[in-house]
């Protein structure tokens, strides 16, 4: 008989205040389904940091594309001595940090004082593992090389080959690695 009493109540109320428990029943719904979920599959805090990297990441980027499109093109060195566009340093570090390429020049010309590694490399059919162009901080280098292998045809040996990356080649949309001074 209570919940007669109560549902009779209830029908009595004004429409407006109907109504508006209605919405306030429907967005407490709404908030807990939200809740929940976020309890079950949110990452919050992960995938905030892991979007905050991504950005920063995608706005070095463009900062070094930018630094790239204004190089001339052409040759980059390190050195004086020549008639190429000479790097200050600042500019050599993010032309360092904005390399990714070591064209098949470079690695021959470093391939030439390891013989090894020049073996190797001629008995896989040319066959390069991995190449990597990186900024030493202590040094305030670039450093560039590859790994070859001759797993493919049946030697069990892996060389580093590795330098000092003393110019860059610059063709207005990317730099490459020109000259890698390994001795």
């Amino acid at each position: 008989m209570s919940k007669e009493n109560y549902l009779d109540r209830i029908k009595e109320l004004p429409e407006f205040t109907k109504q508006f428990g209605g919405l306030v029943i429907i967005l407490l719904i709404i908030i807990s389904s939200f809740f929940a979920l976020n309890i079950m599959f949110g990452e919050g805090d992960e995938l905030v940091k892991k979007m905050k990297i991504e950005e920063e990441r995608i706005a070095q980027e463009k900062k070094l594309g930018e630094l790239i499109s204004k190089l001339p093109s052409g040759i980059l060195v390190t050195f004086d001595g020549t008639d190429h566009y000479k790097l200050t340093n600042e500019v050599y570090e993010q032309v360092c940090k904005a390399t990714k390429l070591i064209p098949q020049r470079a690695i021959m010309g470093a391939n030439f004082l390891n013989f090894r590694a020049h073996e190797i490399y001629t008995i896989n059919g040319n066959k390069i593992d991995e190449t990597f162009v990186k900024w030493d901080e202590e040094k305030n280098k670039c450093f560039a090389g590859f790994t070859v292998s001759g797993n493919n045809v049946g030697v069990d040996e892996a060389i580093t080959v590795s330098g000092e990356a003393l110019s860059f080649l610059s063709t207005g949309i990317d730099t490459r690695v020109y000259f890698i001074k390994n001795f």
